[in-house]
């Protein structure tokens, strides 16, 4: 019987939750690297002051509790309402995440299993940086207690000439209609990387959902060009069970700007995007 991919990420969740209520010892994040496994690295405790204007700023803290990074490039720090943003959204995560730490401490005591070290990894990248606009990725993994770390994305683009923090996906008129502009396109190309990562096997018939396409749209859009001067191509950031099983880590597809996208950009923002030959 085939189940929904809802229900399959619903499934995998209550598993991990699982996981991480077991009195039995999980797995830290140094555990899981010293066996191969995808987990990102924080170096020794440490902490970066503020960054100065203009400067890219990371800041790194490892103690008992947690272990904590972010990073962003020196392009953000040249924008100040950007730089605020992201320093706001630095201290916010990391004051979380030392209180969930303290309170999952708290509750391993009282019950008796062991705590493991929590832990929020979070790196913004330049994907491409145009006289009008600045687009950004974010490399987002954090680690709960559970059996492995999350993986995901997150994308934005800063208008230069609004001075507006905007989601790439914003700048279409819709999701939907970005999907139908890009789908089949998308589906031929993740298909291929599935191919590649599988090594020519199938998984459907164990797991039907993740030999599906997927919507491109649902998952992280990042915004490229490869002449500094239009957005002309598209990124589709993956991350882990949502194209495939965990083992097979995230997935990228990366697609060429259409005059099919270029129907589907908001008027405001068309001459920003070309069609790439």
């Amino acid at each position: 019987m085939s189940i929904s991919r809802t229900a399959l990420l619903s499934a995998v969740a209550l598993g991990m939750l699982a996981a991480g209520c077991s009195k039995e010892k999980q797995e830290t994040p140094a555990a899981l690297a010293s066996k191969g496994a995808d987990v990102p690295k924080v170096a020794a405790p440490s902490e970066a002051g503020a960054a100065q204007p203009g400067a890219a700023r990371e800041v790194k803290q490892s103690n008992p509790l947690f272990e904590f990074a972010y990073s962003y490039p020196a392009p953000v720090g040249a924008i100040p309402d950007l730089k605020a943003q992201l320093d706001g959204e630095l201290e916010k995560l990391k004051t979380e995440l030392a209180k969930n730490a303290e309170g999952q401490k708290a509750e391993a005591k009282k019950e008796g299993f062991p705590f493991n070290p929590l832990g929020s990894w979070v790196e913004w990248k330049v994907v491409t940086d145009l006289p009008g606009w600045l687009s950004l990725s974010a490399d987002i993994s954090d680690y709960q207690g559970g059996a492995h770390p999350n993986h995901g994305f997150d994308a934005l683009v800063w208008d230069r000439q609004a001075n507006q923090r905007r989601k790439p996906i914003d700048l279409f008129t819709s999701k939907a209609a970005l999907a139908q502009a890009i789908s089949k396109d998308f589906c031929a190309a993740l298909d291929r990387e599935r191919a590649k990562k599988r090594g020519g096997e199938s998984i459907g018939d164990a797991v039907p959902e993740f030999s599906k396409c997927i919507d491109p749209a649902e998952s992280t859009i990042i915004l490229g060009s490869s002449n500094r001067k239009a957005f002309d191509r598209i990124g589709v950031l993956i991350a882990p069970y949502e194209a495939g099983p965990y083992a097979e880590g995230n997935y990228e597809v990366t697609l060429p700007v259409t005059p099919a996208v270029l129907a589907a950009v908001k008027p405001e923002f068309r001459s920003t995007f070309v069609a790439k030959r």
